[in-house]
């Protein structure tokens, strides 16, 4: 008799946990993204340490599996640079090296875990649910405290403002806000905006996502620098420039 399959785990805001696979063999990468899909999680693959650093910028992956031997940008240096530029997330190193000082170094350089090729998928996935439970959970208890620029969100006491300035907040307006915030740099499409913010049960059009991205232009945009974006033909998303 199978084991029941555990509730699929998901981030703070309960979006799927993001996985960035970064392995240069196309069909060891292919397995992992797909064995991590059908985790419920968002798994994406990067082919090489450049066009790793460039996804972790764009997808901001709550976990990363890392291959070491890597041609140009190996796995170490793609660790050291994000590390340097204050960037925590939890590594798997996946590596054919296997002596007990690769270990040591793969450790020390700021890597979560470890483990060699050839690999027990099962094995793997495994040890990235522990890493994500303790992410999630470490999430759940950080700062109340969205900020993008010099605006901040206080998911706790529904305060918001911008450069010191507050900012009341229709409800709607504060979800729309929190949801923008919680993915900030990231785009979202006007379906994933009526999902998570109005439900699917919402019985109006799309078109209330225009209406309330400009109620949020006119009180936030206005205190400074442009934060929210049009995304033409996508959808919308938050960002600073600084």
């Amino acid at each position: 008799m199978n084991a029941p399959r555990p509730t699929p785990l998901t981030r703070v805001d309960g979006s799927p946990v993001r996985v960035l696979v970064v392995e240069d063999e196309a069909n060891l990468s292919d397995l992992l993204r797909m064995a991590l899909q059908n985790e419920g999680w968002d798994a994406r693959t990067a082919a090489n340490g450049q066009e790793a650093l460039n996804l972790v910028r764009e997808f901001a992956p709550d976990l990363l599996v890392l291959d070491i031997m890597m041609p140009g940008i190996d796995g170490m240096e793609v660790l050291k640079r994000l590390r340097t530029a204050g960037n925590d997330v939890p590594v798997l190193f996946l590596t054919a090296k296997d002596a007990v000082e690769d270990r040591i170094a793969g450790i020390s350089a700021g890597g979560d875990d470890y483990l060699t090729k050839p690999f027990n998928l099962e094995e793997v996935v495994v040890r990235l649910r522990g890493m994500a439970r303790r992410h999630v959970a470490a999430a759940a208890a950080a700062d109340s405290l969205l900020r993008v620029g010099d605006l901040t969100l206080d998911e706790e006491t529904y305060e918001v403002a911008r450069g010191g300035t507050a900012i009341a907040l229709t409800a709607k307006e504060f979800d729309l806000l929190r949801y923008l915030m919680q993915n900030q740099r990231r785009v979202l499409t006007r379906a994933q905006i009526l999902d998570q913010v109005w439900s699917y049960d919402f019985g109006g059009t799309s078109s209330v996502v225009e209406i309330y991205i400009s109620y949020l232009r006119k009180k936030i945009d206005t205190l400074g620098e442009p934060l929210i974006h049009t995304v033409r033909g996508v959808g919308y998303t938050i960002k600073s420039a600084r």
